[in-house]
């Protein structure tokens, strides 16, 4: 089998895969039928980036179609970015302002227009064979590399203040699922920049380096997105229910400092933070895995900006900490009870408001400085 019928069947297999996981996204029923569909798209997308071995195959010579399928690669990142803020924001919703990002995509055609689009198949061809002397394909390269870089910086903001939000308001969800989605982020930028290498070497004297990073990218990307899709169908309320109006509480006292402060007498807050401390303890509210600060705050009457700041800035830890202080505290005195040391450590880490026991145990290493096992033992 000589290298061009492996690169093809390698090639087939690519686009096969992508294209059967966008369709069963696309047909699966959820009620987050957006982010799924989102990251069809960008499957979809994906497999017309790589299908270039396959396409040249089936359209011989150079064509304004085979042209336009590799401008597609200016929708990849906006599209996998509208994605991560499909996924970290309940209220997300498809509005005609996202149209902006078709912008780089839009350019780039126009610029082609004038003297390859509209010309003759020979100008097509010499068009190509100086490309690297041509004044478009000089932008393009310029304007890709941009985009990648501009995409990727706001998604990790994206990324990072959402981790912020979900831990000054929630307590519940496993804080673990950010890191998979980080992780991935991370592992795609990483073929991004692998892709821009491939495609600096294809004009170089080593277009067979070039060749190689191409199929390790195909096989890469679809182990990544397999293993991705695995992660997010088995955690499908990462960052859910969090809305994309809540602010962070530094933009909340960056807010108040301009006026009267939220907390404004110390014997005010004293009295507050007294009254959530008792509340803490007879109610023991941390024993609901999907305790939010919304809930606490209709409970004792506390206005949820005020309980935000009063926790995660008045005490300076967030509020997800703050709730696993009381679960750790009611686990430690659940595993110095003698009588219950038939009690395993899952069944505690339930009980006393934890839904993993990773989050459990690396709550507890934080707080105690051992494992749950090894505190028992020490007991």
């Amino acid at each position: 089998m000589d290298k061009i019928n492996l690169l093809i069947i390698v090639n087939i297999i690519s686009l096969f895969i992508s294209l059967f996981l966008a369709f069963f996204l696309i047909t699966l029923r959820t009620k987050y039928k957006i982010s799924n569909s989102l990251f069809a798209v960008f499957l979809i997308l994906n497999a017309i980036d790589i299908s270039e071995p396959l396409f040249n195959t089936v359209f011989e010579g150079i064509s304004n179609l085979g042209m336009f399928r590799t401008t597609f690669a200016f929708l990849q990142i906006p599209v996998f970015y509208l994605y991560i803020i499909s996924v970290c924001y309940s209220d997300f919703k498809l509005k005609p302002k996202y149209l902006l990002h078709l912008l780089p995509f839009l350019i780039v055609n126009l610029v082609l227009l004038p003297r390859f689009y509209t010309v003759d198949a020979g100008s097509k061809m010499s068009f190509i064979q100086d490309r690297q002397n041509m004044i478009e394909f000089q932008f393009i390269h310029v304007l890709i590399h941009l985009q990648i870089v501009a995409y990727i910086i706001n998604v990790f903001k994206v990324l990072r203040k959402s981790k912020k939000l979900y831990l000054e308001n929630y307590a519940g969800k496993n804080i673990n699922a950010y890191n998979w989605l980080f992780q991935f982020t991370v592992i795609l930028t990483i073929l991004y920049v692998v892709a821009l290498l491939k495609n600096m070497l294809k004009f170089s004297e080593y277009p067979h380096i070039s060749e190689g990073l191409k199929i390790s990218i195909w096989i890469s990307s679809l182990f990544i997105f397999c293993w991705y899709l695995f992660k997010a169908l088995n955690n499908p309320d990462l960052f859910r229910n969090m809305d994309s109006k809540l602010m962070l509480v530094s933009e909340l006292v960056s807010t108040e400092k301009k006026g009267k402060p939220l907390i404004s007498i110390e014997k005010e807050y004293n009295e507050e933070l007294l009254r959530l401390k008792q509340y803490m303890i007879e109610e023991k509210p941390f024993l609901n895995p999907s305790l939010t600060i919304q809930d606490i705050s209709s409970e004792i009457g506390i206005p949820t900006r005020e309980l935000s700041v009063l926790i995660n800035h008045r005490l300076g830890q967030h509020f997800y900490d703050f709730v696993n202080t009381y679960r750790i505290e009611s686990a430690m005195e659940i595993l110095k009870d003698v009588t219950k040391r038939k009690v395993t450590i899952l069944e505690i880490l339930y009980e006393v408001g934890f839904n993993s026991k990773s989050s459990f145990n690396t709550a507890f290493k934080k707080h105690t400085g051992n494992t749950p096992t090894r505190y028992r033992k020490n007991m």
